[in-house]
């Protein structure tokens, strides 16, 4: 299986895991070490050289309790950044964003997928920007919003919730003709530490749909709690043994922030096991 993005390029799925590294043009993203204020260029390369399949450029912090930020703001950050890659990489670009208006640009100024952590719950004109460009996108699993996902969210049964979740969200982009889709079950977006945990024991669940499976899993709060882990600095040992569970399990995108390391997780597992 294979996505085409409205520039051409292609991202190909072959059951090994893709790393896409994570660079936030902002000041405030939960972990220090993804914050790219300046040097974008720079930390491209490197993420490049270290075996980034895929880039995804975010310019507004969503973790938890976070406020949005305007668009203008967001435009601002994201698209230099883009395009400062565009002078020197084809490699396949995400916009993490859930405004459509920001979706827009993006793709005008080279990127190729829309990652959005909504759902099209905040905007539903995204699916718009999507079908209009034909771009890849992202379909990811949210309860609430960023600033107060995490009050007290419940799940009888969390891995049945976003499986009808996913369920009922691929009919209505089935509708609108949009059929290259990524599925990505939130990992710490409104859930609790044993929801986590319960997601990716599970993850084989959603592979039942046929799609793409994506996981941000790197460095979050619930690693930090089951290892006791106050500080997402101290994390990156949890984040490789979930990263090689993910491997084994043949998940299509991990998406991190250290890329060496988790690529190199993924290159010995693959080379033992495919």
């Amino acid at each position: 299986m294979k996505y085409t993005s409205p520039h051409g390029r292609t991202i190909p799925f072959d059951s090994v895991p893709q790393i896409m590294g994570i660079i936030n043009v902002t000041p405030d993203s939960f972990y220090s070490g993804s914050r790219v204020t300046n040097n974008v260029e720079n930390i491209a390369r490197k993420m490049i050289d270290e075996g980034a399949s895929i880039l995804d450029i975010g310019g507004e912090s969503t973790r938890p309790g976070s406020e949005p930020v305007s668009t203008e703001e967001e435009l601002r950050r994201v698209i230099p950044a883009i395009k400062a890659i565009r002078t020197f990489s084809n490699i396949p670009i995400s916009i993490d964003t859930y405004k459509s208006s920001v979706a827009h640009e993006a793709i005008n100024a080279g990127a190729d997928i829309i990652n959005d952590i909504s759902g099209f719950n905040f905007d539903p004109e995204i699916l718009d920007v999507v079908k209009d460009y034909k771009a890849p996108y992202i379909l990811m699993h949210i309860k609430g919003t960023p600033k107060d996902m995490q009050k007290n969210p419940f799940y009888d049964d969390v891995v049945r919730e976003i499986y009808d979740y996913f369920s009922q969200k691929l009919e209505i982009l089935k509708t609108k003709g949009i059929d290259q889709i990524i599925l990505d079950p939130g990992i710490g977006f409104g859930k609790r530490y044993e929801d986590n945990l319960e997601i990716i024991k599970n993850i084989e669940k959603f592979k039942e749909f046929g799609l793409p499976l994506l996981v941000g899993h790197s460095r979050k709060s619930f690693i930090g709690r089951l290892l006791n882990k106050v500080d997402p600095k101290e994390r990156l040992t949890g984040t490789l043994a979930v990263t090689a569970y993910l491997t084994l399990k043949k998940v299509d995108i991990l998406r991190v922030h250290d890329v060496k390391e988790n690529f190199e997780v993924v290159r010995v597992i693959t080379n033992l096991t495919w």
